[in-house]
């Protein structure tokens, strides 16, 4: 069951990408979602990897937003594989999971799928502000 939406995505750097949308799954699971337009495209007609670190990255952050109680979260570490290949107007679904959170730290893990196969692979790490 969803328990709390929203479009994360129009605002700052990431609504230059189109966006995501954003939900809560429950306090360890979220999901997040982009369309793959023609201008996320690389010159081999695929999804550029700096689009699928983009929305991982603004996916996994989000994440670590809301589960810090909406407190300022930055990205310390961050890991991709990239697994497939991201075809225009996939519409690519990336499920995050909180793996630990501390005092300070939050772990977090990512994949995203595409039409049919995980395009990316994803963990990385976010420190929370005071």
């Amino acid at each position: 069951m969803i328990k709390k939406s929203m479009d994360e995505s129009k605002k700052g750097f990431i609504k230059n990408l189109g966006g995501i949308s954003f939900k809560k799954i429950n306090d360890k699971n979220f999901e997040f979602t982009s369309s793959v337009k023609e201008t996320h495209l690389n010159t081999g007609g695929i999804a550029h990897g700096g689009y699928l670190a983009s929305i991982a990255d603004a996916g996994m952050g989000t994440a670590a937003h809301m589960i810090s109680e909406n407190k300022r979260c930055v990205t310390i570490n961050l890991e991709l594989k990239f697994i497939s290949a991201g075809k225009l107007s996939d519409n690519l679904i990336g499920k995050v999971k909180i793996l630990k959170k501390t005092k300070s730290l939050i772990f977090i893990s990512c994949e995203i799928h595409g039409s049919s196969d995980i395009v990316v692979s994803a963990t990385g790490t976010w420190k929370i502000l005071n």
